[in-house]
């Protein structure tokens, strides 16, 4: 094991001889970390935190701190990481909260980027990135490669849907379209499908038009909202749209604050 002779692990804490711990860096007594992990320094792991395998942690990012809610008594709440995921300087991620389900998770493969805060409660999916600054609340979900810009603030309890891109400095108090991209002019929109990123993902050209008119029909429409949802869900009752769509339609049916249009 390679650890550096200032870093402190308390007795309990699991750290394998393949993973690197470098100068200054806390690992507390409740620590789980996978295989190849690599702290660079100055990193605090606190509280029952595990991370999985190939995670890299940068200076002074902080995970498994307590949360920042008035109604946390130090109960043993967790935080637990996946694999291959890079963390980048000055990142919080706190613990849950017993009132929230007592758990904050990252799935796989994502990017945190530096000064990003991932309050209690929160589940972030894979290969999600979450660009600098970006501050998500308590009781946040990000879904599986969705991409949040810099400097974006995210209200507690609101969705991002899978693949949603959200542009720099846009304020998120609803749930977020999955497939869209969403920014800020004069106020929040979504502006359509996340074209270039559902590209890169595969999606076809075909499934890509069925959810372009799926957009439509709930953003753009003279329908509201229920009555896109009705008209959606005859279609794929009827065969005609595929399994994107149908996760799109429940995803706006189960919206407790609303989507953005």
């Amino acid at each position: 094991m390679s650890v550096h002779s200032t870093a402190i692990i308390e007795a309990g804490a699991v750290v394998p001889e393949s993973c690197t711990i470098g100068p200054y860096c806390t690992i507390g007594k409740d620590v789980v970390l996978g295989e190849e992990c690599e702290l660079i320094s100055h990193v605090v792991l606190a509280g029952h935190t595990t991370l999985g395998r190939g995670n890299k942690v940068f200076s002074f990012a902080c995970i498994g701190i307590a949360p920042q809610d008035l109604k946390y008594k130090d109960e043993p709440t967790r935080v637990v990481l996946g694999d291959d995921n890079v963390i980048r300087e000055y990142v919080t991620i706190s613990r849950g909260t017993v009132g929230g389900g007592g758990l904050t998770t990252v799935g796989d493969g994502c990017l945190i980027m530096a000064y990003t805060h991932i309050g209690h409660d929160s589940s972030i999916g894979n290969g999600c990135i979450l660009a600098n600054s970006a501050t998500l609340a308590g009781h946040v979900t990000v879904e599986d490669y969705a991409v949040v810009g810099a400097l974006c603030p995210v209200h507690q309890f609101c969705r991002i849907g899978k693949y949603a891109y959200i542009g720099g400095g846009t304020t998120i108090t609803q749930d977020v379209l999955p497939f869209s991209l969403t920014s800020i002019a004069r106020d929040n929109h979504a502006y359509g499908l996340n074209k270039v990123g559902l590209e890169r993902r595969g999606f076809t050209p075909e499934q890509l038009k069925e959810l372009r008119g799926a957009y439509r029909l709930i953003t753009a429409g003279k329908m509201n909202v229920s009555q896109a949802l009705e008209e959606l869900r005859g279609r794929i009752a009827a065969g005609e749209v595929g399994e994107h769509v149908k996760y799109l339609v429940e995803f706006v049916g189960k919206s407790e604050r609303g989507v953005i249009r």
